[in-house]
């Protein structure tokens, strides 16, 4: 593993020059070796350096899961710019306020994908932008190309420095805003590079490898997936333009793949999808998994119809401010893979703190804070930093947890996901795991409601496996009652959903669920 090297580009050149010929990516038909790929990027980055991209110039970018893709990455870390990469589903309101406050000079977008026009919202937020004072936005199209230009054209490869800490920062990502703004968490090559360190040492990653790519490009679990993970050691990433349970299987089955990356939703859904094609999914032997924390039976499933992942589900936990804090190791015990989500990966340290800011024993529950490599800079808004670090440097994830005894993380809920109902602390995620169990129900979100009686009301959204069997809240209560659960957190609402809506990453956006229910 280069686990040694500087910067992305300083990778990508010994990369090449140590497994020219190996494979690094398959999409679409088409295989591009480690030398290729190499050589892809020095013709883009020349190609970008001629259209004006020069070291720390600001670029935003909304790609899909393309080769193309991978080439921009790491043509703009040859050029040492600084880059934005925006998921597939930003709009108008998150596009305008992140090129605004980065003072972006170039936003690259498909013209068309998916159904939606990106390069007339491109150009609509230029023209806003320039009218509100912030002239400069030129709006590119990038229709699976990059430009291309004589290597030999490019100025010297960006400085590389030795001390962690004195590099600078050149990768912007932002957290979705819900009810505010969204956050730009600042990384570096190497905080960056970091997370997928982590993760292929505790996934035991070898050159043979092949790893499907589930989660988007612009989602820093895609880039460690599809980029750096190759680039580190030497293994396969196989791309999904856009994830289907149908395209995903077919591609396990063609390319051989043995990591079947992705949430937990996606398992759950490869799990049904296995079951009707268990032949597709003979070469696997694991499903590492991440973007929010798994349902209780989802390893077991996954060992009973996949015979061949015997790591199971190897879960990781990590923030878009700090990437792979933990990751399940391969040959962990069972019971830590059901219950947890791995052990800190190599450079982090983790407390779990109360609320007078005290770490807890073992066993109890607290706020997760972390420090590590991975960690962020800090926020593009330094007025956020404050309440986003401890006084010792640990970052607050704003989740809450607890430790096993071997050390593996479980998480137990939000800071902001905490129902208090008369009194009494309710985690969301525990009555979630005790109603992934019931016989019904195919998914489920537990959220808060106000109450004038309560203070909070339990509900309970499920995503029913038979819409002609419908639960009653009693039914659920009994089924509550007999798991173990406390009555005074079983749910007293139930909303039934055809489909629960999930983010990139996997999470159940909540708050559109309770805007539903409550218009708030």
């Amino acid at each position: 593993m280069l686990d040694d090297a500087k910067s992305v580009w300083e990778l990508i050149e010994r990369r090449a020059e140590l497994t020219p010929d190996r494979i690094m990516l398959h999409a679409d038909n088409r295989a591009v070796s480690f030398a290729e790929y190499r050589d892809l990027v020095e013709r883009a980055a020349a190609g970008w350096y001629a259209a004006g991209i020069r070291a720390g110039v600001q670029v935003s970018w909304q790609l899909p899961t393309w080769v193309e893709s991978a080439v921009l990455v790491g043509a703009l870390c040859r050029l040492g710019a600084i880059q934005n990469p925006m998921l597939p589903i930003y709009r108008q309101r998150e596009i305008s306020f992140i090129t605004r406050q980065l003072g972006t000079e170039f936003l690259i977008t498909p013209s068309e994908w998916n159904g939606f026009d990106y390069h007339g919202l491109a150009e609509q937020v230029a023209s806003e932008n320039a009218g509100a004072g912030f002239a400069g936005l030129r709006a590119v199209v990038a229709d699976r190309h990059n430009p291309e230009g004589d290597p030999s054209a490019l100025p010297a490869a960006p400085e590389t420095f030795a001390a962690r800490g004195d590099d600078p920062v050149r990768w912007i990502f932002y957290t979705s805003g819900t009810t505010s703004d969204p956050k730009g968490a600042q990384h570096t090559d190497r905080s960056v590079m970091q997370g997928a360190i982590g993760y292929c040492k505790k996934t035991h990653i070898v050159e043979d490898d092949i790893a499907i790519v589930a989660f988007p490009f612009t989602h820093v679990g895609g880039a460690i997936i599809g980029v750096f993970t190759p680039l580190l050691t030497g293994s396969t990433a196989v791309l999904m333009e856009a994830f289907t349970p149908a395209r995903s299987t077919e591609l396990i089955g063609r390319h051989r793949v043995t990591l079947g990356n992705g949430a937990p939703a996606i398992h759950q859904l490869l799990i049904a999808e296995a079951r009707d094609n268990p032949d597709a999914y003979r070469t696997v032997r694991a499903f590492p998994g991440g973007g929010s924390p798994k349902p209780p039976l989802q390893h077991d499933e996954i060992r009973e119809v996949v015979p061949s992942a015997v790591g199971g589900i190897t879960s990781g936990y990590g923030l878009t401010e700090a990437p792979i804090l933990t990751q399940t190791d391969m040959d962990a015990a069972d019971e830590s893979k059901i219950k947890g989500e791995g052990t800190p990966t190599e450079s982090v340290a983790i407390k779990l703190l109360d609320r007078e800011g005290h770490e807890v024993a073992i066993g109890e529950e607290g706020e997760i804070v972390a420090t590590g490599h991975q960690v962020m800079r800090g926020y593009t808004d330094p007025s956020l930093d404050a309440a986003a670090f401890t006084a010792d440097g640990f970052f607050r994830t704003g989740d809450v947890g607890r430790f096993l005894a071997d050390g593996t993380l479980v998480i137990t809920g939000r800071i902001k996901d905490i129902i208090i109902r008369k009194g009494e602390n309710v985690s969301a995620k525990e009555v979630e795991d005790c109603l992934y169990t019931h016989p019904t129900v195919a998914d489920v979100a537990v959220f808060g409601i106000p109450d004038v009686d309560r203070g909070e009301m339990v509900v309970a959204a499920i995503q029913l496996k038979d819409a002609a069997n419908v639960p009653t809240v009693a039914d659920v209560f009994d089924h509550c009652r007999v798991a173990g659960l406390m009555a005074q957190k079983a749910p007293e609402r139930l909303m039934i959903v055809e489909t629960m809506p999930r983010n990139p990453s996997g999470k159940v956006p909540k708050h559109e669920l309770r805007k539903q229910l409550i218009g708030e």
